[in-house]
């Protein structure tokens, strides 16, 4: 299901995002990083009514595995019951950061056909000083065909962001379809939430030059 197939406008969309991602992602992700774990999160919502289903947060501290996106499914499938478990082809995912390839994997295998991302994988490098999430595409999964040459070999996307199993999207692709007179505001409330992950990173980075206890092999 793409985007432009949905029922809700990209204002409602990008408003129920920010607000899970202020209210309850954030809340969670602060304790998180507070005891070793990166700043990723997710959530799962209704895709009819966006309804907040789950929300959860890396837990690196357990398991170098659960990072937000495969923490929230987890649970998902673990602490929700079955008979009031919406079916996750029913329902929209969503990762404060672009997901690695575990987490692309897991929202694949776990059923999910539509999901969205805040913060690139650029960002993750660039702004949380994380590179793997791209390291590790480029290092396991980029092949280099006879024919490629450097440079067509290194422009080669990442992953196919539209595909049998998922239709994925930036949120900042999402606001660009908005209104122009409401662009500005969205964009200005993406750096303001920017910031506040900002010193989540502070945070999970100060904790790893004190040697704060993680399982996480790529820190």
């Amino acid at each position: 299901m793409t985007f432009e197939k949905s029922k809700h406008t990209p204002v409602q969309l990008v408003n129920t995002l920010f607000d899970t991602t202020v209210n309850k992602i954030i809340p969670l992700t602060a304790k998180g990083v507070s005891s070793g774990s990166k700043l990723f999160g997710a959530a799962i919502f209704k895709k009819d009514t966006l309804e907040l289903v789950h929300a959860s947060t890396n837990n690196e501290q357990v398991s170098p595995l659960l990072h937000g996106e495969t923490n929230c499914i987890q649970e998902f499938f673990t602490q929700i019951p079955k008979e009031t478990r919406p079916s996750p082809k029913d329902c929209v995912f969503y990762a404060t950061h672009e997901p690695c390839s575990l987490c692309l994997s897991a929202i694949t295998w776990a059923g999910f056909n539509e999901f969205y991302y805040l913060f690139t994988y650029e960002d993750s490098r660039d702004e949380f000083a994380i590179p793997y999430d791209i390291q590790i595409l480029e290092e396991v999964y980029r092949v280099k065909a006879p024919s490629d040459t450097e440079e067509s070999f290194k422009s080669r996307p990442l992953y196919n962001r539209d595909n049998y199993f998922f239709t994925s999207r930036s949120v900042a692709e999402v606001v660009d379809t908005m209104e122009a007179s409401e662009i500005d505001e969205f964009k200005q409330r993406i750096q303001e939430i920017k910031k506040k992950y900002t010193e989540l990173s502070k945070t999970y980075q100060d904790g790893k030059a004190k040697g704060v206890d993680s399982s996480a092999v790529w820190a």
